[in-house]
């Protein structure tokens, strides 16, 4: 494993994942198509599920849970500073000049514009996270029905945590408790 290569593809993630821990995702699925050896689709989708039910930041949580996957420990420190290292930098410029040109069309243009491109990589990251979670691709491939295309159990879940969360208004942590117990007596 090349700890510098891991820690490249990290900072170059934490440099463009723009909007957030969520908007990280898409760079990890990259990661994923090229290093198919460190870590998968579907690790990914596991690496959300503890980063969402751990304290913390969900990138630098997802980026030391791939990284210590990847290369033990070392790797999942490398990974985590690597992350977090282009924030501080960008961090550390602005605050220096951007009360001088917060009023400046072009930064106020750029924010203008930064903004739905977050949505787009974090609603696209999330329909990746559908894609594993909910449905069977290969069902359409196989012949099966389009009964089979769908994860039947883990679609019913996710509807119910969702209305769940919006009505019930509880803490997230008893939905994430629920949902472990669920999925460990159905096995999904």
């Amino acid at each position: 494993m090349n700890l510098l290569l891991l820690m490249l593809e990290f900072f170059k993630t934490g440099l463009f994942s723009v909007g957030g821990g969520l908007a990280t995702l898409p760079f990890l699925y990259e990661m994923s198509n090229n290093h198919p050896d460190w870590f998968t689709h579907n690790d990914i989708a596991d690496m959300i599920a503890i980063s969402e039910s751990t304290p913390g930041a969900i990138g630098i949580n997802m980026s030391t849970y791939a990284g210590f996957r990847t290369a033990g420990i070392a790797g999942g420190l490398l990974a985590s500073l690597a992350l977090a290292l282009p924030s501080v930098i960008i961090i550390l410029i602005i605050a220096r000049f951007l009360h001088r040109f917060r009023q400046n069309r072009l930064v106020e243009g750029a924010f203008y514009g930064l903004r739905p491109a977050s949505l787009a990589m974090i609603s696209a990251a999330g329909l990746n996270v559908v894609r594993v979670a909910l449905v069977n691709m290969e069902a359409l491939t196989g012949g099966a029905g389009l009964g089979a295309f769908f994860n039947w159990k883990a679609l019913i879940l996710a509807v119910l945590i969702f209305v769940g969360l919006r009505k019930l208004k509880w803490n997230p942590i008893i939905f994430l408790a629920i949902s472990a117990v669920v999925g460990i007596i159905f096995r999904f």
